[in-house]
């Protein structure tokens, strides 16, 4: 909440909700006091707090907030585990021995958040982690401390509501059976909430019960591995640039064998005279050599400048950045060997870093509802991201449904301009579908229109089986974008297989499958 309400320039002490999925997340101490609690929606929070300052969740800002918050109690009591940004556990063990007591290593705890300037800080101890995020969201505002004696986690969780679980679908139920807090759910049979809620519930049943075993697991801190050049006087050749990250980016690949690790994903940051970064980010089909490094660098500052390989501007900062690395052994050759060809991406690199970077790209198959719609050119080397997710539903779309069960995979063949076609039912008629989806009449053969595209044009075409329709009703909302049509698939007497659309009266023939 913190880290939110000085991001948007608000003060702490201002009645501030931080919302996330529409509620509530996190509160400053002002809200709380207008009955603003964790959880509510964001109606519901405005109409008991009405002057409630609502801000969207942003778990950036909250990372970036709260790790220098990490590093601080690290370097008091190793081993500490990330729950998420803003709570964190840690085991009481140690520091208990350490400083005479869980009492004392507490005010230990919270006396070096405020020496680092974190107010606010609350710590709960007992004997899991969820009993312990309940205690110290409980704990008095005098001391913000509170121990759960060993073995009462049950007996200090049993007021508390199901809603703590922070499972809407399961305490949902629980509440339309009657049970709202955790005491009553703890005093059902742990076998008929396995047999009745699943895993799941059976998993927030031991919560209930105050049988939470999951350890507490301290992050691994991670090496630095981002190298920064600074050059002073400013370089304006690229191959002096290439010369100077030479030293660089043999370190660099020194410290990553040592770890065991390899890097394929680089990023690239110049900075220049002028003020401006030039960024990009280098995938690599294996890892990265030292080599591979200043040839990237290279070719991306030969991008920015001219053929002669003289600088726009000066660089007066390079960065290498690891983006992505993997252990070396998901990266080794089998025993034939195989992988993609090292020879081809660097070429294919030396190409775009002459020509630009979207001159050359790559086809990536996502989502949506027609062939041309599905295609995403991605530069290359950029990460393969389509533009529209394809494991959203896109109802429409081409399904495995019909007879013969016709599969989902994507046409060998699309045309550039759909070619116009002529669908016949048994009788000769043209073919037709009402907005219902029925068919005036069986599909048996199909003609394209004479073209310069269409070799076998006014050849009838025999029609051996058939799928479809399949009914889309895009942007109805939109008159000028509208779109109305079904597709079909027709497989012919040669087995060939072909897709086709029916716009109102009018057939086309899109791609066909090979």
């Amino acid at each position: 909440m913190t880290a939110a309400a000085g991001a948007a320039g608000r003060s702490p002490d201002e009645p501030v909700a931080v919302l996330e999925k529409g509620r509530v997340l996190a509160t400053s101490a002002a809200a709380r006091a207008g009955g603003v609690r964790r959880g509510l929606r964001a109606r519901d929070a405005q109409s008991r707090c009405p002057e409630l300052v609502v801000l969207k969740y942003d778990p950036v800002i909250d990372a970036r907030a709260f790790d220098p918050v990490i590093g601080c109690l690290e370097a008091l009591i190793p081993g500490v585990q990330v729950i998420r940004p803003g709570m964190c556990a840690l085991k009481a063990r140690g520091p208990t021995r350490f400083y005479g007591g869980e009492y004392a290593a507490a005010e230990k705890l919270l006396d070096r958040l405020e020496t680092f300037d974190v107010p606010g800080g609350r710590v709960g101890i007992a004997d899991g982690p969820f009993a312990a995020e309940q205690a110290a969201r409980s704990s008095p505002a005098q001391t913000r401390i509170l121990v759960v004696p060993p073995g009462e986690s049950a007996e200090f969780l049993a007021p508390f509501s199901v809603d703590t679980l922070e499972q809407p679908a399961l305490t949902d139920l629980l509440r339309r059976l009657g049970l709202r807090s955790l005491g009553a759910f703890a005093r059902l049979s742990p076998t008929e909430v396995l047999t009745r809620f699943g895993p799941d519930g059976a998993f927030a049943h031991r919560l209930a019960r105050g049988y939470d075993d999951r350890p507490v697991v301290g992050r691994e801190v991670p090496p630095e591995l981002v190298r920064v050049l600074d050059f002073e006087p400013a370089v304006d050749r690229v191959d002096q640039v290439a010369f100077a990250v030479r030293s660089v980016a043999d370190e660099l690949i020194a410290r990553l064998t040592e770890l065991g690790l390899v890097c394929t994903t680089l990023r690239v940051e110049a900075g220049t005279e002028s003020g401006r970064i030039h960024e990009r980010e280098w995938l690599h089909p294996r890892w990265f050599s030292a080599a591979d490094v200043v040839d990237r660098v290279r070719w991306q500052l030969q991008g920015t400048g001219t053929a002669t390989s003289e600088l726009t501007s000066p660089v007066v900062r390079l960065r290498l950045v690891p983006e992505q690395v993997d252990p070396v052994g998901a990266h080794v050759d089998g025993l034939w060997g195989g992988g993609p060809d090292e020879r081809i991406h660097r070429a294919l690199s030396r190409v775009q870093s002459m020509l630009g970077h979207g001159a050359v790209a790559s086809v990536v198959i996502g989502g949506g509802r027609g062939i041309a719609e599905r295609q995403t050119l991605v530069p290359w080397g950029d990460r393969p991201v389509p533009a529209h997710p394809a494991d959203q539903p896109w109802p429409g779309a081409i399904a495995a449904t019909g007879p013969g069960r016709w599969p989902t995979l994507a046409p060998t063949t699309v045309f550039p301009q759909p070619i116009p076609a002529h669908v016949l039912a048994e009788d000769g008629s043209e073919v037709s579908v009402s907005a219902r989806g029925a068919l005036s009449g069986t599909p048996t053969a199909f003609r394209l229109d004479p073209g310069p595209r269409v070799a076998d044009s006014n050849k009838l075409h025999p029609i051996t089986a058939w799928a479809g329709p399949w009914l889309v009703d895009e942007r109805w909302w939109d008159p000028d974008a509208e779109s109305r049509h079904a597709r079909f698939q027709f497989t012919t007497a040669d087995t060939r297989a072909w897709l086709f659309t029916l716009h109102q009266t009018t057939w086309q023939a899109e791609a066909t499958y090979d």
